[in-house]
C-alpha cells in the first residue's frame, strides 16, 4: 500500500494501545504522527514515540479526550492534514467529524452522515429493514416511555432487552424478563445511557438468551463495500467482549456467506466508506441470524482479521480516507487458519471484573511462532484510573482452531505482568474449559461458570 498523498501529518486523537496501533501503521506509510494527550498519559509510550506531542488537558476524558476543540485546535496547531479517533472516546461522534472538516481536517472514519444513521441504533434497525438485513423483533424506533416499552414487551413476548440507542459497549441496556421489572429497568438503562452518552434513549427487542455474538468486518470507499468475514465474540460479561476469535466455530460457508452478504448489503444502503463492523447475533440450532448495530470505527478486535486474512485494516482507513480505493476487490479476499484474541485488562475477576489501577513493577511478553501482542505497556508504567482498563490484546494464530488455541495457552503461561492484578488467569481457565473448546459457549455462559472467576492473581 502505498503513501496517502493527501495525509503527511496525522493527530492520533485517542490513547493506550490503538493509538501506538495507528501510530505503527503511520510509520509504514511515511506519515509523521502528532500525539494528543491528557496530563495522566504524559509519561504514556505512544507519548514518547510520536513526532510531536500535545497535551489537551487534565486526566478526566470530559476535559481531554472528549473535549472535540481542543483535539481540533491542537491538529490545527500542529499542522496535521488529518485526525484517526481510533475506537471509544469521539471515534463515532458525528458532530466532531464535522468540526474537523468546517477545519479542513480530514476525519479518518465514515462521513458524519453514516456515523448517524448507523449509530442511532433505531435508525440503524430501520436501514436494515429497507436493506434486507433481518433484524430481532422489537420496537420500530426509539420508545417515549416506560408504558411504551410496556406495550412493545406484550406484543413481542417476554425477556425483552432495552438498548441505548446512542451507543454501544454494554451501556444501557436491561435484560427485562417480567412485566413487573420493566419501569424499574427503563429508568435505569436510560438514565446510565445519558451518562455514558449523553442520551437517554432507549429501544426494545426480543432478548435471546442462548445466542453466539458473531461480527462481520466490512471496508467500504463510498463506491464499493467488501467484507473480510468474521469474528466469533461470544465470551463476554455483561456484554463486555472478553475474547474473540475467528472464523467462527459454528459457521458453515454457508452461513458465512449470506452474512457477509447482509452486511454489505447494509453498508451499500448508507455508501459507506472507512472501516467498520457489522454485528449479529447467530442462533447456532436453527442457523437464523439477526442484526443488532454498527459499529462505525476500527475495533479492539480487528487485529484477528488482520492475522486472518494479511490485510492491515488501519492503513487501509487512512488510504480510504485519503480518497484512494479498497486494498483488494471481494474476489481477493482469503482467510487462512484461526486467529484468537485475548483482552488482558487490569481487572479482577474474582471480584466482579473491577478495575485495578496501579503501576507495573515487571513486564515479559511472550513471542514464538503465531504470537502478536498489540500494547502500550512498559516496565514502571502507571496504570490510572480514569479511563478503560485494557493493557494489552494478546493474539494467537495456527493453522486451525487447536493450534490457534495451544499457542495461546503457551503465550498465557509465558506472559508477566507484576503489580496489577489482570484477567490472564480467567483466560488460561478458560481456554482448558469443555464448553468453550467445542465451541457450545453463548453469550451469557461466563456468568453461569463462576468456577471461571476465581482467583485471577497477579499474572
Amino acid at each position: 500500500m502505498s503513501t496517502p498523498r493527501a495525509i503527511r501529518r496525522l493527530l492520533v486523537a485517542n490513547r493506550g494501545e490503538v493509538a501506538l496501533r495507528v501510530q505503527r501503521a503511520c510509520r509504514e506509510l511515511g506519515i509523521e504522527v502528532v500525539q494528543v494527550y491528557s496530563e495522566a498519559d504524559r509519561d504514556s509510550l505512544p507519548v514518547r514515540l510520536a513526532d510531536r506531542a500535545v497535551c489537551i488537558g487534565p486526566a478526566r476524558a470530559r476535559d481531554s479526550y472528549l473535549h472535540a476543540d481542543h483535539i481540533v485546535e491542537a491538529a490545527r496547531a500542529s499542522g496535521a492534514d488529518a485526525v484517526h479517533p481510533g475506537y471509544g472516546f469521539l471515534s463515532e461522534n458525528a458532530g466532531f467529524a464535522r468540526r474537523c472538516a468546517a477545519a479542513g481536517i480530514v476525519f479518518v472514519g465514515p462521513s458524519p452522515e453514516a456515523i448517524e444513521q448507523m449509530g442511532e441504533k433505531a435508525t440503524a434497525r430501520r436501514i436494515a429493514v429497507a436493506a434486507g438485513v433481518p433484524v430481532t423483533p422489537g420496537s420500530d424506533g426509539i420508545l417515549a416511555d416506560a408504558t411504551e416499552a410496556g406495550r412493545i414487551a406484550q406484543r413481542i413476548g417476554f425477556p425483552v432487552l432495552l438498548k441505548a440507542a446512542a451507543g454501544g459497549g454494554g451501556r444501557g441496556m436491561r435484560v427485562v424478563e417480567q412485566p413487573a421489572d420493566l419501569a424499574a429497568a427503563f429508568e435505569q438503562a436510560s438514565r446510565e445511557a445519558l451518562a455514558a452518552f449523553g442520551d437517554g434513549s432507549l429501544y426494545a427487542e426480543r432478548f435471546l438468551p442462548r445466542v453466539r455474538h458473531v461480527e462481520i468486518q466490512v471496508l467500504g470507499d463510498g463506491r464499493d463495500v467488501i467484507h473480510l468475514g468474521e469474528r466469533d465474540c461470544s465470551v463476554q460479561r455483561r456484554h463486555q467482549k472478553l475474547l474473540e476469535e475467528g472464523p467462527s466455530p459454528v459457521l458453515d460457508a454457508a452461513l458465512r456467506e449470506r452474512m457477509g452478504a447482509a452486511a454489505v448489503a447494509l453498508c451499500r444502503q448508507v455508501g459507506y466508506a472507512g472501516a467498520g463492523t457489522v454485528e449479529f447475533i447467530v442462533d447456532p440450532t436453527s442457523g437464523e441470524f439477526f442484526f443488532i448495530e454498527m459499529n462505525t470505527r476500527v475495533q479492539v478486535e480487528h487485529p484477528v482479521t488482520e492475522l486472518l486474512t494479511g490485510i492491515d485494516i488501519v492503513k487501509a482507513q487512512i488510504a480510504v480516507a485519503a480518497g484512494e480505493g479498497l486494498p483488494c476487490a471481494q474476489r481477493d479476499v482469503r482467510w487462512q487458519g484461526h486467529a484468537v484474541e485475548c483482552r488482558i485488562n487490569a481487572e479482577d475477576p474474582a471480584q466482579g471484573f473491577a478495575p485495578c489501577p496501579g503501576r507495573v513493577h515487571a513486564l515479559h511478553w511472550p513471542g514464538g511462532p503465531g504470537v502478536r501482542v498489540d500494547s502500550h505497556l512498559a516496565a514502571g508504567a502507571r496504570i490510572p484510573p480514569h479511563y478503560d482498563s485494557l493493557l494489552a490484546k494478546l493474539l494467537a494464530w495456527g493453522r486451525d482452531r487447536a493450534e490457534a488455541l495451544a499457542r495461546m495457552r503457551r503465550a498465557l503461561d509465558e506472559m508477566q505482568i507484576e503489580g496489577v492484578t489482570t484477567t490472564a488467569a480467567f483466560h488460561r481457565r478458560l481456554l482448558d474449559e469443555p464448553a468453550f473448546l467445542s465451541g457450545e459457549l453463548h453469550t451469557r455462559s461466563v456468568e453461569a461458570m463462576p468456577a471461571l472467576l476465581g482467583g485471577a492473581g497477579r499474572a
